[in-house]
């Protein structure tokens, strides 16, 4: 007698639910939400830090390139934009904003042999050719030869490179006499001011809750020592780093904390479209302009490399060689990014690390056969920086049944199908091994034991 065993499908929901196959994959929207807020939460830093780097030089008029508003709006417009087309398009969670680095590297190296606008055309030219190389299979080619412990390596240098800045913000790291690189140990090898205090404050706040598995614990960490910080500043009356007096060590870095004269405003986006495609030649000669841009372009090249697949291994969406899904999705808007960043004079957008705060934090689905499309929340906040992401588990609605004799006699003679997707349940991922066998017309002995 055969025992007969149905299993249970969910029902599609529909709306966002539906569309984005929340439920499905065992997540809810409140999860997907904390997460995206998160994911923005550890970026937003970049809409107040590239207005800051941007401006810092001078192109070879001694022109800046806008004001501080212009860049910080137009920054936070890219960033949300291509944010939310990894999410829909690439179903992907990556949040996509100006590049760290690539900035500086635009501002002081680019724009300083030429205007601004022109400046922003090798970027432009940059993110017309990743496209094409993605189109081709070269870029895809190339991102499958690259072994995968060398990808997570290059998101690990990636992320200290953000550690050692956000310490130095925190003036927790600072720059010795000798040189510029920021090797002491606070002011003088002490650990000295306020905002020091709040920043360890900080770091002790979110191991805790996350060694004790609390929800939201990023968030809430993040929450506390802002909180901290203004009232800190309210009662203390730090001041900034870099005052019109001279310097004062155990001030504040980039900002000062305190509450918002507006809540609400106008942006200014008067800085998109202000780039110049082939001006840059004229000033600085073709073959300046191709080392540009091929810098520019190796850059962002192994930057995503590395980033998607440590975003990948972070949620549990990497199959057996270390792959994310849909990678060619993944590369086309990453290469949209690139150019679209230059276009909105904000420099190359590119992955984001900070990305693996949201997939580590709230929502986390289960890795599907059709890919995942959490990164639509973070991108809404204000259209600035971020997305959602996945989770390890199983699949909702395909619990543990006893499997059709056939199934269990091909994983009795064949073992577990070693190409199944991760994350799919055992009963189905027979199911589905077995019907790939069947197809190509394979005889599967029924078990004798």
């Amino acid at each position: 007698m055969t025992d007969k065993t149905t299993t249970r499908t969910p029902t599609p929901a529909g709306g966002i639910d539906g569309f984005f196959r929340i439920s499905e994959r065992g997540s809810t929207v409140p999860r997907e939400i904390r997460g995206g807020v998160v994911t923005f939460l550890t970026m937003a830093y970049i809409i107040v830090l590239n207005p800051i780097i941007l401006l810092a030089g001078k192109d070879m008029n001694g022109d800046s390139i806008g004001t501080f508003p212009q860049v910080a709006a137009a920054t936070a417009l890219a960033a949300g934009v291509l944010t939310i087309l990894m999410g829909v398009v690439a179903n992907y969670p990556l949040a996509l904003a100006t590049g760290l680095g690539l900035n500086a590297f635009v501002t002081f190296s680019v724009a300083s042999q030429m205007t601004r606008s022109d400046a922003m055309g090798p970027v432009v030219i940059e993110g017309l050719i990743i496209p094409a190389l993605v189109l081709t299979g070269f870029r895809e080619a190339v991102f499958h030869a690259v072994p995968a412990q060398l990808k997570i390596a290059i998101s690990v240098g990636i992320g200290l490179f953000i550690a050692l800045i956000g310490l130095v913000d925190a003036g927790f790291v600072r720059r010795t006499g000798a040189g510029p690189v920021p090797v002491e140990l606070g002011i003088a090898g002490q650990l000295a001011g306020w905002p020091v205090l709040v920043f360890v404050i900080g770091l002790v706040l979110v191991i805790a809750l996350y060694v004790r598995k609390v929800k939201g614990a990023i968030l809430i960490s993040i929450a506390v020592t802002t909180v901290i910080a203004i009232i800190v500043e309210k009662v203390a009356k730090v001041g900034p780093t870099f005052t019109a007096d001279g310097v004062n060590p155990k001030g504040w870095n980039l900002n000062v904390p305190a509450l918002p004269d507006k809540v609400v405003d106008v942006p200014d986006f008067g800085l998109l479209g202000n780039f110049n495609l082939l001006g840059s030649r004229e000033n600085a000669g073709v073959v300046t302009v191709v080392l540009l841009v091929f810098t520019l372009l190796l850059a962002d090249f192994f930057d995503t490399m590395g980033t998607m697949t440590a975003i990948g291994a972070e949620a549990g969406l990497l199959d057996d060689r270390g792959n994310p899904p849909n990678t060619k999705r993944i590369l086309i808007v990453d290469s949209i990014a690139a150019a679209a960043g230059g276009a909105a004079s904000v420099s190359s957008n590119t992955s984001y690390i900070e990305s693996a705060a949201g997939v580590g934090e709230g929502a986390r689905t289960g890795p599907g056969l059709g890919g995942d499309r959490r990164a639509v929340p973070a991108g809404h906040p204000v259209r600035a920086a971020r997305r959602g992401h996945p989770q390890r588990g199983r699949r909702p609605g395909a619990g543990p049944g006893r499997l059709p004799d056939d199934a269990a006699g091909a994983r009795h003679r064949l073992g577990r199908p070693r190409d199944r997707h991760p994350g799919v349940p055992d009963d189905r991922a027979d199911a589905l091994h077995l019907l790939h066998l069947r197809r190509h017309r394979r005889r599967l002995p029924r078990p004798t034991c």
